[in-house]
Parts: structure tokens; C-alpha cells; sequence
């Protein structure tokens, strides 16, 4: 079974690689150690240190996998607009509403973080504004209801 590509910038791609580095050399050797301690204490039956470190050490390996998985599946987007002035994945987009104005860099889902203006592609928004131009008004719906924004530029 095919796996879905992730999509990633190539600065995604090198947080995901530094953050699996950490994991295998830091964090899987400090929960092992972990154990090993909890393990001296004696019977694990009843050893709530060594439960601990066994739930910690099965997140880590989770996310061990979790990277791995999306390093293996990432197919890395251009920084720059394929076509120029339109909205696609890696643009960056100022729009203004009656809120007022905001600036989003639409990115694949592995790398979305709404807080720091990265909305992922498959988002009400992300999903309205590509294929889009500046001047273009777009109109979405979320959860929340019916939104407009006018697309001012495109980068």
C-alpha cells in the first residue's frame, strides 16, 4: 500500500531530520538509561518509575516512526510560486478581511502551525486559495461559518 506523500519545504524536511537525529541519539538512549535505573529498584510489577519510562520509551519510538515515515514519504515543495502570482503550495499570500490583514505561507499538512502563519494546503483556507491570483476575492467555509478574504499578493 502506497503511502500518501507528504509534502515538506526544504527547511520541513531538515527540521524532520534533526528532530529524528534527537530522537535516536538523544531521547531513545536517555529512555533506555531510564529503564535500565527504574529496573535496579526491583520488582516492575509494582514500579511506577519503570511504567513511566516504558510509556515515554513507547512515545518515542512512536515518533521515531512517525518521522521516519514522513522523511520517507516527503516529496519536497518549491519556496517560490510555480506559476507566477498564482496561490500554490510553498506561496506565500497576504489577504486582508474585515479583521484585517494577514500573511500565510501555504505548506503541506507535516509543516502547518496556523501561529506562526503556515496553513496547510488541505485547510478550508489553504484548500480555497490555491489556484488563486492577487485581486481575487475567495470565499471559504469553516466550522465557524462562511469567510472572505481578498488575495492582496502573492509571493
Amino acid at each position: 500500500m502506497d503511502e500518501k506523500p507528504v509534502l515538506l519545504t526544504k527547511e520541513g524536511l531538515r527540521q524532520l531530520e534533526e528532530e529524528l537525529h534527537l530522537l535516536v541519539t538523544v531521547r531513545r538512549p536517555e529512555v533506555a538509561e531510564r529503564i535500565r535505573h527504574a529496573r535496579d529498584f526491583g520488582d516492575i510489577s509494582e514500579n511506577a518509575e519503570y511504567t513511566e519510562a516504558k510509556n515515554e520509551q513507547s512515545l518515542v519510538e512512536g515518533r521515531i516512526q512517525t518521522v521516519e515515515g514522513m522523511i520517507h514519504n516527503a516529496a519536497v515543495i518549491e519556496e517560490e510560486p510555480r506559476e507566477k502570482g498564482v496561490v500554490s503550495v510553498g506561496a506565500m499570500v497576504e489577504v486582508s478581511s474585515d479583521e484585517g490583514d494577514e500573511r500565510y505561507t501555504i505548506v503541506g499538512a507535516a509543516e502547518a502551525d496556523p501561529l506562526k502563519g503556515r496553513i496547510s494546503n488541505e485547510s478550508p483556507l489553504g484548500q480555497a486559495l490555491l489556484g488563486h491570483r492577487s485581486g481575487d476575492e475567495v470565499e471559504w467555509t469553516s466550522p465557524s461559518g462562511t469567510s472572505k478574504v481578498k488575495i492582496r499578493a502573492v509571493r
